[in-house]
């Protein structure tokens, strides 16, 4: 796994081992969660290296390297992702995303559906935030801007994983902390006035064309595999895996499960 390739815009991101020599190849993209990094997808990069499929793991703005950007939209994103593809000579490319991830998998299949070799949406939802939602969220901004990352942290992390890992799993939970506490104020807060902003991609799901896997942890408290369900029912002939014992960051909590779901999709792409 290598730790840094930039593209013309400097987007930041860990990629598998010569991700160049694959050129106009299929490749994965790994689009990370709220408000941590492309660290996250460690386990996933290695085991797509190992099954020799090319990925890339981007930072989002501020992010381990990647310009700050105070006001920025996920489809401002999409482009520079684009831009970081054209400069490995990718054509086309899964989109996982998680999360936050999961809002810019749909703003880059809006872009760019030609270059959306498929789509895996992972503990994500398609709909825009509710008048509550969007209250709830700015409140969390002004409380990170008095008080940095560790009130990101301690709101964050009590919903990431499922009950038991908290006690079963202390260094999992240790590292998604450290995560989040390495991001400044304004990356978290400007990654969350994009997710506050984003596009309702609802209307959308019955226009995408290409395959999709809706992955969710079955012990999910922030999207629900209720919701995951309404994914998957809304887009023509999407599959829906659950990710037992795993909650809202279920590739890094059940990494091995996680693994298996997402290479046999792409295995699945050959015959498609």
């Amino acid at each position: 796994m290598s730790n840094r390739i930039m593209s013309e815009r400097m987007l930041t991101s860990r990629t598998t081992k010569d991700i160049s020599s694959h050129r106009a190849d299929h490749t994965v993209l790994l689009l990370h969660a709220f408000p941590l990094s492309a660290a996250m997808w460690d386990e996933q990069l290695r085991a797509l290296e190992d099954a020799g499929i090319a990925a890339i793991a981007p930072n989002a703005y501020g992010i381990e390297g990647s310009p700050e950007k105070t006001d920025w939209t996920f489809e401002e994103y999409a482009s520079d992702i684009a831009a970081m593809l054209d400069g490995t000579g990718c054509e086309k490319a899964t989109v996982a995303g998680l999360s936050m991830g999961g809002y810019q998998a749909f703003a880059f299949y809006r872009l760019y559906p030609e270059r959306t070799a498929s789509l895996v949406l992972c503990d994500t939802r398609a709909e825009a935030d509710a008048p509550e939602a969007v209250r709830q969220r700015q409140e969390f901004i002004e409380a990170v801007e008095t008080g940095g990352p560790g009130e990101a942290v301690r709101r964050m992390m009590p919903n990431y994983f499922a009950p038991a890992t908290y006690t079963s799993d202390p260094s999992l939970v240790d590292r998604a902390e450290a995560m989040i506490t390495r991001q400044s104020r304004a990356a978290i807060t400007s990654a969350m006035k994009a997710i506050m902003n984003r596009a309702d991609a609802t209307a959308l799901l019955p226009d995408i064309a290409c395959p999709v896997l809706v992955l969710n942890g079955s012990e999910d408290r922030l999207t629900t595999p209720e919701t995951a369900r309404a994914i998957a029912s809304g887009i023509p002939g999407a599959r829906l895996e659950l990710v037992e014992n795993a909650g809202h960051l279920s590739n890094m909590e059940r990494p091995e499960a996680f693994n298996r779901a997402l290479i046999d999709h792409i295995g699945r792409l050959e015959t498609h």
